[in-house]
């Protein structure tokens, strides 16, 4: 076995830079939907999912044999192509996050390790068939198969709820929704780390197979694991504001049973394609199942010209991201020089990016429910209750403007405020 190069160091902190990027890219799969229906605060939420996200990477290694010994040949593979390959999917996934598109980390990597290695060593090097079966056909059924479960959990839910008669009834089910979707949002996560984790832990394995220190077909080594877990947790805990404010009121209002069904409806698709081996991509999991949540209510719609730019941005992922792959491979092939111009690039596209986003900064406080101190089972409440009537409302309106219009008994005195102690 042999030693760990510089450039091995360079390619596996690369990785776990993408594995960073892809936490905080795709926070808003697992809690967008619980933080727009006011079910958790929105750092509380980004907290939870970042602990699930790290324990999810220790649950099964499939993906990451699929990624480190399925997609690309290992025999004669450089190591410059992998840090090629993530250099693609990084900017991409930056690009994307910038202006708050939830597109695919997955296929961003994919596309830019597909990209290098064509560069590389020609299309022979990419196993086709691979590709087609565990990527392409798992990227068209993931949105759809969950899209169409969480509609028809939707419609269930609310079928279910239209029973309720009373008050009693509304707490306790409004108590169950806020329950479920923790539960489900956690879920989520979970499966997120399971799946998505173990793509940069297949990435790093292959590059050390390529570097010689582990033998072509080994399972990922537990650093490599710990690494990996820890770094999409850390990106995970910062949180993707902009992408989490698309999913969760970008594309649709959503209620709490609606983000208990589309939660539910993820977080199966993805768990069960983690222990098949299929690396799909959990946003586009999510964002079906989104979709699909927002049409199964009554009344609901679906906001189809932000629809059809994230559509948009999921078909020119993994070409864009193969584009740059290839780029920087071919920089790469050109010596030691090629590589250091290939990470000058990388960091100042990278910083040239965040500064871009100081500009319009989107913070926690964007994408919380707003008003927010009525407190999480009275919205939920609320999101049950039937509607007021005319005459209802008209009655409410005018005791509020009662109350405002009253002026204060004659004689009295507002006490003047006293300033805070500690």
């Amino acid at each position: 076995m042999e030693h760990i190069t510089l450039l091995l160091a360079i390619v596996i902190v690369t990785a776990l830079v993408f594995d960073f990027t892809n936490g905080f890219h795709d926070t808003a799969n697992a809690m967008a939907t619980t933080i727009s229906t006011g079910a958790l605060k929105p750092k509380t939420a980004v907290a939870m999912s970042a602990v699930l996200n790290l324990v999810g990477a220790f649950l099964s290694v499939e993906v990451a044999k699929t990624i480190s010994g399925g997609i690309i040949n290992e025999n004669g593979l450089r190591t410059e192509v992998i840090f090629a390959a993530l250099v693609g999917a990084i900017l991409w996934n930056l690009l994307t996050w910038l202006v708050g598109l939830p597109s695919s980390s997955s296929h961003a990597l994919f596309g830019g390790l597909i990209g290098a290695a064509v560069m590389s060593a020609g299309w022979s090097s990419v196993n086709g068939g691979t590709v087609v079966t565990k990527v392409l056909l798992p990227a068209v059924a993931a949105p759809i198969v969950a899209g169409l479960a969480a509609l028809l959990a939707t419609r269930l839910t609310y079928r279910i709820g239209g029973k309720i008669r009373n008050d009693a009834q509304e707490k306790a089910t409004a108590k169950g929704y806020r329950a479920g979707q923790i539960a489900s949002a956690g879920l989520v996560s979970l499966a997120h780390g399971t799946n998505d984790a173990q793509k940069t832990m297949g990435i790093i394995t292959l590059a050390l197979v390529t570097g010689g220190v582990l033998h072509p077909g080994s399972n990922p080594p537990v650093w490599v694991i710990v690494c990996a877990g820890t770094a999409i947790a850390l990106g995970t805990y910062l949180g993707g504001w902009r992408i989490i404010r698309t999913m969760g009121s970008g594309l649709t209002d959503l209620k709490p049973p609606q983000g208990f069904a589309a939660q539910t409806s993820a977080a199966t698709v993805i768990l069960a394609s983690s222990h098949l081996g299929f690396s799909l991509s959990t946003t586009q999991s999510c964002s079906g199942a989104v979709m699909g949540a927002g049409l199964g209510r009554q009344g609901g719609v679906v906001r189809w010209s932000t629809a059809t730019r994230m559509f948009v941005a999921w078909g020119l992922t993994l070409p864009a991201a193969g584009l740059v792959g290839a780029g920087a491979e071919l920089l790469t092939k050109q010596g030691t020089w090629g590589v250091v111009v290939v990470a000058a690039l990388l960091v100042v596209g990278s910083g040239a990016i965040w500064l871009v986003s100081r500009r319009k900064p989107v913070g926690h406080s964007d994408v919380a429910p707003t008003p927010e101190p009525a407190g999480v089972v009275t919205t939920a409440i609320a999101a049950v209750s039937p509607p007021l009537t005319a005459a209802q409302a008209a009655a409410q309106a005018a005791a509020q403007e009662l109350k405002t219009t009253i002026p204060a008994p004659a004689g009295t005195t507002q006490e003047p405020a006293r300033p805070a102690t500690v």
